[in-house]
């Protein structure tokens, strides 16, 4: 088995047993990259010489400390909205494709401090606008499964790279499904951490009330791992919370027993693909086999989160991105007369056309004649989902449900229909608005052996038992390793 196939706990044993060292490991890591990167395009930015330098000193830390991270020298990648000192960050757009930022975020930092090992940065929906990273000024990112397919978005990149092992483990961004569902499509385990216990400083915004970052890792013991390094209270950001953070690790494989598992009858009643149900369904049949309390919920404002969700983040990225102007940094046009052709045609130029429908929506939904009757009904309909969640929370521990209504699709596939799209984000969106924990784990293949996840969702800060769940489901069905 090739090394870079290894999860990041049987990486750490190797590295601290000295069977391996922290440069070898980077480089067969890196060898990876530039056999597999060209076909499947997950990376933007490669950091060949700084990975070297990361992993020498990983090993000096490996050598001076017994108590180092289990992080220590684990080759990672980040999404490239997530702000890197020195090294472009992109967010897959033409407005920031030479932006080097003068600082990094806090969690590259606390990765940093832990020994991590950065191989790059990667593709993603331009701006984590969109559900199948094509909307991207690099092209599309491919599905490690099957390349005609999309690896699923935003976090596409993030995704693609640790089911291709070209990275051990990645962080993406999750506004409203962006880490969950390309981790379904890829069939990797993605979280979506409570809104406020992972710092947000240095993610580029794309709507500062939904977006979280989240890891990607092979397994779930992995995401526990990730989840205890990135977790904790960072002042430099307001929406971080002061909560102590549990071990995530702590008990992850104390079973599901008695564990009440609630089933939303508006998601179960909607329209999904049958493989998708079976496998989905499956998953939940097995835990109630490991003695896990299986009970039909009802989230009613369910049915409307799609329409609030579209209409809060788009509002939200109206209003982040009137800050890239052609002026301060990022983009400038070349061919404006004035200061108002400068703003029109540098953000004509600069943005996409998803990024531009995006934000004309939430222009259109915050302007004067609107407001009250699109945005502020929308956060009406935010409180009512949060309500809903909190209600069953009372006589439920988690919620279970599918993390899309198909595997992944076609590259091109849908990339005309974006109301298509939008509906698609009908199992995820509402984790975000309510701000609470999600976690996608892979459950099974559908009839074109291509990856399906279950997703749970729990109260807020409820991590830790979620990852028991999603690692009770591995345990039944194994992690899903694509033939070579």
């Amino acid at each position: 088995m090739s090394i870079c196939k290894k999860t990041v706990r049987e990486l750490a044993s190797l590295l601290r047993s000295r069977k391996i060292g922290a440069r070898e490991l980077a480089l067969e890591y890196l060898k990876e990259v530039d056999r597999k990167n060209p076909s499947i395009n997950a990376y933007v930015t490669v950091c060949h010489e700084g990975a070297l330098k990361a992993a020498e000193k990983a090993q000096e830390l490996l050598n001076s400390k017994e108590d180092a991270s289990m992080l220590c020298g684990i080759p990672m990648a980040l999404k490239d909205n997530i702000c890197t000192k020195g090294i472009k960050t992109t967010c897959a757009s033409r407005i920031l494709e030479n932006y080097i930022p003068p600082y990094s975020a806090t969690v590259f930092e606390k990765l940093e401090n832990a020994g991590a090992v950065l191989l790059g940065k990667l593709n993603m929906d331009e701006f984590a606008m969109g559900g199948s990273s094509e909307h991207t000024i690099f092209g599309p990112v491919r599905n490690p499964w099957n390349t005609e397919h999309v690896a699923g978005g935003s976090s596409g990149g993030s995704a693609a790279s640790v089911a291709a092992h070209m990275a051990a483990y990645s962080l993406g961004s999750d506004t409203g499904g962006s880490v969950r569902q390309p981790a379904s499509f890829c069939g990797i385990v993605g979280m979506k951490p409570t809104y406020g216990r992972v710092s947000r400083y240095g993610l580029i915004a794309f709507a500062s009330s939904l977006d979280q970052i989240g890891p990607l890792t092979k397994d779930v013991t992995d995401c526990a791992i990730v989840m205890n390094a990135i977790s904790g209270y960072d002042r430099k950001d307001s929406t971080s919370v002061d909560v102590p953070c549990d071990d995530y690790l702590k008990d992850i494989d104390s079973g599901v027993e008695n564990l009440r598992i609630g089933l939303p009858s508006e998601f179960f009643s909607s329209d999904m693909d049958g493989d998708v149900r079976e496998k989905v369904m499956s998953a939940i049949k097995k835990l109630e086999a490991r003695g896990a309390v299986i009970r039909e919920v009802s989230l009613p404002s369910l049915r409307h989160s799609v329409a609030a969700y579209y209409l809060i983040s788009s509002s939200e990225a109206s209003s982040n991105l009137a800050r890239y102007d052609g002026i301060r940094y990022g983009y400038r046009s070349g061919k404006a007369g004035n200061i108002s052709q400068l703003f029109k045609i540098s953000r004509g130029e600069g943005f996409g056309r998803e990024v531009k429908r995006r934000i004309l929506t939430g222009t259109y939904a915050l302007s004067s004649g609107y407001h009250d009757e699109l945005y502020i009904k929308a956060l009406k309909v935010r409180k009512l989902i949060a309500g809903d969640f909190s209600r069953v929370f009372e006589d439920i521990d988690i919620v279970a449900a599918p993390v899309y209504p198909v595997t992944a699709f076609r590259i091109g596939e849908r990339i005309e229909d974006p109301l298509k799209m939008y509906l698609g984000d009908i199992f995820t969106v509402s984790a975000n608005l309510a701000g609470i924990p999600a976690l996608s784990v892979p459950c099974g293949l559908d009839r074109n052996g291509l990856p399906v996840g279950i997703q749970f969702m729990g109260k807020p800060f409820s991590e830790k038992l979620l990852l028991r769940a999603g690692y009770a489901v591995e345990q039944e069905t194994g992690r899903l390793e694509k033939p070579e």
